[in-house]
């Protein structure tokens, strides 16, 4: 099926598609929403609720509507005032010394003409005894470094942002054991029919400007760091975490020893879209369930990481595409990572891909390497939710016992 994404860029077609889609949902397909999710046999999944069948509808119509207009939202948080800044837990990052862009992801950063950055993060839950964000750990106790979702091309790691979702969950629904999560802002990249802008990897270098500040600036110990991300930003702390197991021996005098462990929410692994073939791949399937086509379908996010690389890369370089089913050879990519936990929905149109993502870390590390949940009816990132329940409090429980078990 041929999809058609940005066709209404310009004026006037873009407040004319605005215009029409109001109509449309406030006068035909709210009142059908409605209707059909009064009754469990209409709704998505019978076992869902009236209100989850509601969400996941209203979020595929807004899903579309920025997928065919301007409308996906940047906000910079680089100009905040003091007082702002505090609220938020804002503190900057320095940009990663150079020397630690090595192999491959060099290789691509001279190719997009990227450099390291300054760069900034947010802090939430408990500050220092001076009343200050950014305090080095106690003896013993777990900080969360997590990178946000968003598609690569939208969202941010502060409290006012979806991400918020996450870090609550974490910080409220855990019992204190992760008391303090850095999320880091990284650069955010563009593509076509837009100005293309910060292409791969320039998240990941960002990402380990932010895990330096952690651990060098901070003095914070790996041994006390969880490595996190959720959708877009699972696959950015896989390839971090990945990044430091293959080159943390190459400069030892300033190398990034590794994280305690990794955890990924609903990681989206696989932006070729290799797994989306026939009508029983998850992408299909789960086309009622989930929201996150347009996102993946368009190729935005793919065309915005490659930049200049090659096209056929977003299918075979494992840094974009961790999960393809194109790649030359995938034994091996994932040796040496830290304990991981990988958090998934049976609903999700991704979950495809993270079977495989699934099957090929076990492949390196054994089973006592992963550990895998997936609830049957979840939908993708359903931890933001506070209101995907029972699976939501069910996946805290678990992250507590996980945790738990690597003190």
């Amino acid at each position: 099926m041929s999809l058609k994404f940005f066709q209404y860029t310009d004026q006037p077609w873009r407040t004319l598609y605005y215009f029409y889609t109001g109509l449309t949902i406030v006068f035909v397909r709210l009142p059908y929403w409605i209707i059909a999710s009064s009754v469990p046999k209409w709704r998505p999944r019978a076992t869902w609720s009236f209100t989850r069948s509601l969400k996941i509808r209203a979020g595929n119509a807004f899903t579309d509507s920025l997928y065919q207009t301007t409308g996906i939202p940047v906000k910079s948080y680089a100009n905040l005032d003091a007082m702002s800044a505090d609220k938020l837990g804002f503190v900057w990052v320095q940009a990663l010394d150079e020397r630690l862009v090595l192999g491959d992801i060099a290789r691509m950063a001279k190719a997009n003409g990227i450099t390291p950055a300054k760069i900034w993060g947010f802090w939430s839950g408990r500050k220092g005894t001076d009343g200050k964000w950014g305090q080095p750990a106690l003896a013993g106790e777990k900080v969360l470094y997590h990178c946000h979702g968003g598609g690569y091309v939208t969202g941010s790691g502060a409290g006012t942002d979806l991400v918020a979702g996450f870090t609550d969950a974490i910080l409220t629904g855990t019992n204190n054991i992760i008391p303090r999560i850095f999320a880091i802002d990284y650069r955010l990249c563009s593509a076509a029919p837009f100005k293309p802008a910060n292409p791969y990897p320039a998240a990941l270098i960002d990402a380990l400007s932010g895990y330096y500040y952690l651990t060098h600036t901070l003095g914070i110990s790996p041994k006390d760091i969880v490595v996190s991300g959720d959708s877009a930003g699972g696959h950015l702390a896989l390839a971090l975490v990945r990044y430091l197991a293959i080159y943390q021996q190459e400069i030892p005098d300033i190398a990034h020893p590794m994280p305690r462990a990794l955890l990924l929410a609903s990681p989206t692994v696989d932006w070729a879209c290799t797994h989306d073939e026939g009508p029983t791949c998850s992408m299909v399937r789960n086309a009622t369930t989930d929201c996150v086509a347009p996102i993946l379908q368009s190729g935005y996010t793919a065309r915005g990481l490659l930049g200049s690389l090659l096209p056929s890369e977003i299918a075979t370089n494992p840094w974009l595409s961790p999960a393809s089913l194109k790649l030359p050879q995938s034994k091996g990519l994932f040796s040496g990572l830290p304990p991981t936990c990988i958090i998934a929905g049976g609903a999700e149109q991704t979950v495809d891909a993270m079977h495989t993502l699934r099957d090929r870390i076990v492949a390196d590390n054994g089973e006592e390497g992963l550990l895998y949940l997936e609830w049957p009816d979840a939908t993708h990132d359903f931890i933001i939710d506070p209101g995907h329940e029972p699976e939501r409090g069910q996946a805290l429980v678990a992250l507590v016992s996980w945790v738990q078990s690597l003190q």
